[in-house]
């Protein structure tokens, strides 16, 4: 059975003892094996790991792009500078954006966020290319089946790809969407409900690619927009968001067992 440091932790933190030792270590594990109370580990495949680790800085960069932007646009309000009116994510429109300021100490420093972002451009187009043809080499037909739905496109269906891997490890869709940090964990004592934890216990990368899966899903997309507008009749829009990220999740958990591409009709029904 693989052990893992989480694994470990748990031991340490049940056994409750001043020694330890492997003697103690062992003991304990049985004990624990014949319960059931130590969970096999997940082992993921050697051969993916490098590119999904390049698939997360990947993430890194673009984070790191994004708030380059928001430099630039948060410093033109403060120096009371007219909008810029073009969308400087895009190159061409990134052309005498620092001569807007009057101060050069500005100015400059407008200039390094600009080069940057134009790096930053470069790099992360070198690394979208290669993540793609590696993809398409480990599951071609997964990759596709993601991009049947609205809103996951050709880096999010690579970030669910890589995070997921293998569908039939997760035995029910309530383990997926736990395990991607879609569901809330309640606290209970006595009969009474102390509210939620766990917060951080599953994966974020899953939790980010759903959330983003969710945001996108509604561009142009005009029915889902009204089954938002239905669902956000109770909660905040916030939690109504939370609520289409793990319905997604669903959807794209049965997707992937059944082998079948993104119904919107059903989806939107029930």
């Amino acid at each position: 059975m693989p052990f893992v440091l989480g694994h470990a932790l748990y031991m340490k933190a049940i056994h409750g003892g001043k020694a330890k030792n492997d003697t103690i270590d062992s003991q304990k594990m049985a004990t624990l094996l014949r319960g059931g109370m130590l969970p096999k580990a997940y082992v993921y495949p050697a051969e993916m790991r490098a590119t999904r680790d390049v698939l997360r800085r990947r993430t890194h960069l673009m984070r790191k792009r994004a708030e380059l932007l928001a430099h630039v646009q948060n410093t033109k309000s403060q120096d009371n500078v007219p909008e810029i009116g073009t969308n400087i994510a895009y190159k061409a429109n990134r052309e005498g954006v620092a001569e807007r300021f009057d101060d050069p100490a500005v100015q400059k420093t407008i200039e390094v966020d600009l080069d940057l972002i134009t790096y930053d451009d470069q790099m992360l187009s070198d690394l979208e290319l290669l993540i793609i043809n590696t993809a398409q080499q480990h599951d071609a037909n997964t990759l596709y089946l993601l991009q049947t739905v609205p809103g996951i496109g050709k880096i999010l269906s690579l970030v669910l790809l890589y995070e997921i891997h293998q569908i039939d490890r997760f035995p029910r869709v309530q383990d997926f969407a736990s395990y991607g940090r879609l569901v809330k964990c309640a606290k209970e004592a006595g009969g009474k409900r102390l509210g939620t934890s766990g917060h951080k216990i599953g994966h974020a990368h899953l939790k980010w690619a759903f959330s983003e899966a969710a945001t996108l899903f509604l561009r142009g997309n005009e029915p889902g927009q009204k089954y938002l507008a239905r669902l956000v009749k109770k909660p905040d829009k916030g939690q109504a968001l939370s609520i289409l990220a793990h319905k997604l999740a669903r959807a794209v958990y049965f997707m992937l067992k059944r082998k079948t591409a993104f119904d919107l009709e059903p989806f939107l029904r029930t």
